[in-house]
């Protein structure tokens, strides 16, 4: 039986990946539990496990502008640890990444093998744990736009301001792909268990909104009047880090594993909703 190691399992992804390995032989460390920037920690976390699904992550996209070097220590140093213990001990490595790798200034989406150029801290720290794990010949799944049923994350907030206000004002200006955060890691497993080529794949749901489609359709997939809903530019917004205006990205290289790609987001956004776990 394949052996999991399941890093940052606390988190919204993680605790998803542990219910879709639920029947499988599995070790699930959060960050309580595995400091990834202890080179020796991970060493000895890693040893043992055929598939290592690295959940861990710096994810604070304003902190990371004011305190970068801590963020790529995470993002950077401690993936470029699990990509040497990975590659030393043989296990397969699939770690996710992020959107922000790219300068969201694009019209039309970003293949996986297109040129990288982050905008903020964060898609520095991010790019710098691609490359290590590329180089150590390991599974790079950028993904966007997650939300799920155990963390913070757009949707649920909606939902929760949607009882304390008559409108909401949700920026129209900024493109990406809703991504549940279950389906994501379904297909994080598959992509562990296959025999695919090592690289870069892009884990989003098909097609394309924004934050202000995104918004209507939570409060029409609910029941709400989507009206409510009004659109607005993010200058109005403003954040320490920046963020890119589009992120959309391709999915061609699934085909190289024998998987379609994810299936359109209002899909998934119906299924995630329908299935009672927000």
């Amino acid at each position: 039986m394949t052996r999991f190691l399941v890093t940052g399992a606390g988190g919204m992804l993680g605790q998803d990946l542990l219910a879709v390995l639920a029947d499988a032989k599995i070790t699930a460390l959060t960050r309580a539990e595995l400091d990834v920037t202890d080179a020796g920690a991970v060493r000895d976390a890693v040893a043992g496990h055929d598939v290592v699904l690295n959940a861990a992550a710096w994810t604070d996209v304003d902190g990371a502008e004011a305190r970068e070097a801590e963020a790529t220590a995470v993002n950077g140093g401690g993936v470029a640890h699990l990509a040497n213990a990975c590659a030393a001990s043989g296990a397969r490595l699939v770690h996710v990444s992020t959107d922000y790798v790219f300068p969201g200034t694009a019209t039309s989406p970003y293949p996986e093998d297109g040129p990288t150029d982050p905008i903020n801290a964060y898609g520095r720290s991010k790019l710098a744990g691609e490359r290590a794990v590329l180089a150590g010949g390991g599974y790079v799944v950028r993904t966007a736009w997650l939300y799920g049923a155990h963390g913070r994350n757009f949707v649920s907030t909606m939902l929760r301001l949607a009882g304390e206000r008559e409108h909401l004002d949700v920026v129209d200006d900024q493109r990406g792909q809703p991504t549940w955060s279950y389906a994501l890691a379904s297909r994080l497993v598959e992509l562990g268990l296959q025999d695919a080529p090592p690289g870069v794949y892009h884990g989003t749901a098909s097609g394309e909104t924004t934050w202000y489609g995104l918004a209507r359709a939570v409060f029409e997939l609910s029941g709400l009047d989507p009206d409510r809903i009004r659109p607005t530019t993010s200058d109005k917004y403003p954040r320490p880090a920046p963020r890119p205006a589009y992120s959309v990205l391709g999915h061609a290289r699934w085909s190289l594993a024998g998987l379609p790609p994810m299936t359109d987001w209002k899909a998934m956004l119906t299924s995630y909703l329908g299935a009672g776990r927000v």
